[in-house]
């Protein structure tokens, strides 16, 4: 099952100024820019529901994103500070993730919830991305969280906490809608695809909102 939160406008503070976004009606005509984002699942297991839902998510996405998996969370290695310095801004693994992330235009995040928090290894590689070397690649960057469980409470106390990390970094998280899904294993089929399609229209709204919101965040950029 899902819950979701949704709302038809939404606004963006950044260090120039305050963005409202709206519906507009002009919308369609203008030219679509492709805008590229990276999907990060939380979870190292291989089909975790995480994985499944960011498979999802790239064919729920509207036409102007372009979402790239990331799947190699498991090679980053637990924060250093000595191996750091060691390696100038961290390992090669860590150095490749951070050009993904300032390559692209926003990053999508799939939690799970392990006990009532968000999973090391997810927590691990943000405070590797939050590090200056010499960018901080988090920064003002567009961030949408979702996140999937196979139990009944979903991943709402995941999501909460990993969207107050993220504050700290300076990340520009979506505000709405959210998306929290429990009991994941009903929703996929044995191929691993999501079929309940209740969820799958859910999830068609927060790309549809996240390719907004990184639209939005372009426009105060420039200003």
């Amino acid at each position: 099952m899902v819950h979701a939160m949704s709302d038809s406008s939404m606004s963006i503070r950044t260090g120039k100024s305050i963005v409202e976004m709206r519906p507009q009606g002009d919308a369609a005509a203008r030219a679509p820019v492709r805008r590229k984002v990276l999907a990060i699942p939380g979870s190292l297991r291989r089909q975790s529901f995480n994985r499944l839902l960011l498979r999802a998510a790239t064919e729920c996405a509207p036409p102007d994103l372009e979402v790239e998996l990331y799947d190699e969370l498991a090679t980053i290695p637990l924060f250093d500070e000595d191996l750091e310095q060691a390696t100038a801004g961290g390992p090669p693994a860590v150095q490749h993730l951070r050009r993904l992330v300032a390559s692209v235009d926003g990053l999508l995040i799939a939690t799970p919830e392990y006990n009532q928090s968000l999973p090391g290894v997810l927590k691990n590689a943000i405070d590797w991305l939050s590090r200056p070397a010499p960018n901080e690649v988090l920064v003002n960057k567009p961030i949408a969280v979702i996140g999937a469980s196979g139990g009944r409470w979903g991943t709402r106390l995941a999501q909460s906490t990993l969207r107050h990390v993220l504050v700290a970094t300076e990340a520009l998280v979506l505000p709405k809608p959210m998306l929290f899904i429990r009991e994941a294993a009903t929703l996929f089929d044995d191929s691993g695809h999501l079929v309940h399609q209740p969820t799958r229209r859910q999830l068609e709204g927060v790309m549809a909102s996240f390719a907004s919101w990184i639209a939005l965040v372009a426009r105060s950029d420039s200003a």
